[in-house]
């Protein structure tokens, strides 16, 4: 199967969804990532939190390290909205490489640029046989985040934290927070359905093939 996950920044997939798609290479799909943005930014005060070449580099290594390939967007963080060369550059993947299950942000995710893209991908994506929605923060939405579909990552949780090592400036700018914060929901995913390790998702769309 061809596999698409897309994200806003680099990170937002290997939080989301990283275990899932550490499977499906393991299994034999082909996985293709697509990060919208160089994931650089700044504080509103004009002082570099992140820059590009070091995102795009951390971002690169993650998706060498989980045998993903890279498609690279040009946005600027936090500039993200739903425009049509968005669009295009989503549909073009999903038809140029044919994808059977593309995995995108959560359509409640109060982050701007998250949103944006999340719209953006249920519209492209609207073809796509298997839809799911992943989440890649932790912070509330006044909508609910409807988790129905569970994915057994527990042979795949050690490639998960490497590749969300990978992200050594995020990690330091939150004390290594995340690193907790997603191991403590893949466990209580994981007792929720009988397993070790696991990710939620809230299905979109999902044609049995």
């Amino acid at each position: 199967m061809n596999i698409l996950a897309i994200g806003a920044h680099f990170d937002d997939i290997e939080l989301g969804c990283g275990g899932a798609l550490a499977k499906h290479v393991a299994e034999g799909d082909t996985v293709y990532v697509y990060v919208a943005t160089k994931s650089g930014y700044t504080s509103y005060n004009n002082i570099e939190i992140r820059s590009d070449s070091i995102a795009i580099r951390e971002g690169e290594s993650a998706m060498l390290l989980l045998g993903a390939i890279l498609i690279q967007g040009d946005f600027k963080t936090l500039d993200v909205e739903f425009v049509d060369r968005l669009n295009v550059d989503i549909l073009k993947i999903v038809e140029g490489k044919e994808i059977d299950t593309a995995y995108i942000h959560w359509r409640g995710d109060i982050h701007h640029d998250h949103a944006s893209v999340s719209k953006a991908s249920l519209h492209s994506c609207r073809h796509v046989n298997r839809i799911l929605m992943y989440r890649s923060n932790w912070y509330h939405s006044s909508l609910d985040f409807r988790g129905n579909f569970y994915i057994d990552i527990s042979n795949y949780m050690d490639k998960k934290r490497q590749i969300i090592l990978e992200h050594k400036s995020e990690l330091e700018r939150t004390n290594k927070k995340w690193i907790e914060f997603w191991d403590n929901e893949a466990t209580n995913c994981g007792l929720k359905v009988g397993v070790r390790y696991a990710e939620v998702f809230e299905v979109v769309k999902w044609v049995q093939m």
